[in-house]
């Protein structure tokens, strides 16, 4: 059973919901997302004797936002805050696209805190790919705007039936609508982006210290990206998940736990 909570951050409150027993697990959600993205793998990581603990990053969810856009640095200050108030010494992270971003930074800024780092969603890619994202993902979000109908939301929902190449139900897109309107309520609409492609990946994958996994879905548009950072740390874990698309954690759940739990049961 997961449980909700809120702690002060260095943004003002963050939200949290945590499970209460089991191996601490950090999840941290991809842009525009909450924690509720996770709200379908909570049971098959518990089933295997971990402890889901999801956080609206800065902004997100039930989240205060910052004042500024924020890097992915500032979006890590939200971690320890949470472990603190679960009277929680160290933990696992780990993090999805954007929240996989924030796990590295995490990771690097307190090694004392984190014992383990799942990234599913590395980014790295050429400056002329970088820019194409920004010039069309961030600009398109800094310009979005309700409209008459709500055909913003409609536009959202095609948005992420297309990402989740049409295996998710109605009832599911509904709900990532809504998680999206969060951020936009919160004014940081466009921030996670902005800071995920703005990040460089390279560099802090290198000075990850703690035992890692590269989790990776084939259908992911971030596929190619796990196989380069793989090729950097080869000392890692790496795991892939056959099909699916940017919403995997929806459409194979289990196979989604399984691998971190396989990963974290290795990790001592």
């Amino acid at each position: 059973m997961m449980r909700r909570g809120y702690v002060d951050g260095r943004f003002g409150q963050i939200h949290y919901q945590a499970a209460g027993a089991g191996r601490p697990l950090v999840l941290l959600h991809q842009a525009i997302m909450t924690s509720d993205q996770f709200s379908n793998v909570f049971a098959p990581l518990i089933a295997h004797g971990l402890r889901p603990i999801a956080i609206d990053m800065p902004g997100f969810g039930m989240s205060d936002a910052p004042d500024a856009p924020p890097t992915i640095a500032d979006y890590a200050t939200c971690v320890v805050p949470v472990l603190d108030a679960l009277g929680i010494d160290r933990a696992a992270v780990a993090g999805h696209h954007t929240g996989g971003l924030v796990s590295t930074e995490a990771a690097i800024a307190h090694p004392d805190r984190i014992d383990a780092v799942i990234l599913h969603g590395v980014m790295i890619m050429e400056e002329a790919e970088r820019e194409a994202l920004t010039a069309d993902i961030v600009a398109r979000e800094k310009a979005f705007r309700p409209l008459p109908g709500a055909a913003h939301m409609v536009e959202i929902a095609r948005i992420r039936d297309h990402l989740s190449n049409g295996e998710l139900g109605p009832e599911r897109i509904s709900d990532y609508v809504v998680q999206a309107m969060m951020a936009w309520d919160r004014g940081a609409y466009w921030y996670g982006h902005a800071a995920a492609f703005a990040y460089r990946h390279e560099e802090p994958l290198q000075r990850i210290t703690q035992p890692g996994l590269i989790l990776t879905n084939t259908g992911d548009m971030m596929h190619q990206s796990a196989l380069a950072a793989h090729a950097l740390r080869p000392d890692f874990a790496y795991a892939e998940i056959a099909g699916g698309g940017i919403d995997i954690c929806d459409q194979d759940p289990q196979g989604w736990a399984d691998a971190i739990a396989s990963f974290l049961a290795t990790v001592v």
